[in-house]
């Protein structure tokens, strides 16, 4: 099947908050947030080595949009719904529809990190995908030195599957890095011969 065709909801709700699919307009937040979380952002996350405009931040948004709307990324923006206050990104990224697998990535306004915003997040994201998508897999990968990164997978109760070691440069450019690689899985049937 087309991916096109997959039914993904644009909007999903927790307890606490409500994630939805990038819209026109949402860029003005996103980068407020970016630049308010610059220092803990920036040794990570390649788009904040150079900080973004409010031009670039909705370029961005408009793309992601399309990239929802395609099934080629399914990036859902993080809002309280207490207030409507944006608290940060999350999402389904490096799609295999095939199998169907999926890699998640977040990141979260410095404003709101120590809430468990991210964590219910995530913890949602990981429902969509090997529920609601169907997916067999799912993974977070993340620099072995972004030890809050790892608290997230580890907190969610995914499994450690192991270390890559010198798998990347640091987002500066200047050091090799090491990756750590967590999934939940959907356990398959074994058909007895």
């Amino acid at each position: 099947m087309d991916p096109i065709h997959i039914d993904v909801p644009y909007v999903l709700h927790t307890k606490r908050l409500c994630l939805r699919r990038p819209e026109a307009g949402d860029g003005q937040a996103i980068n407020e947030a970016v630049h308010r979380s610059e220092q803990e952002l920036k040794p990570w996350l390649p788009f904040v080595q150079e900080m973004p405009s409010v031009e670039d931040a909705e370029s961005n948004v408009r793309q992601a949009h399309a990239d929802f709307m395609e099934r080629k990324k399914l990036r859902y923006l993080v809002f309280r719904k207490e207030n409507g206050e944006f608290v940060g990104s999350t999402g389904l990224h490096n799609i295999d529809w095939d199998i169907p697998k999926f890699e998640i990535g977040y990141w979260i306004d410095t404003k709101w990190s120590g809430h468990g915003y991210m964590q219910e997040a995530v913890r949602e994201i990981t429902r969509l995908a090997l529920y609601d998508l169907g997916g067999a897999r799912v993974e977070i990968r993340c620099e072995r030195e972004n030890e809050k990164s790892r608290q997230v997978p580890e907190k969610l109760g995914y499994h450690f599957e192991g270390m890559l070691r010198n798998d990347d440069r640091s987002v500066d450019g200047k050091h090799l890095t090491d990756t750590c690689v967590y999934a939940k899985i959907k356990e398959r049937r074994q058909k007895h011969v």
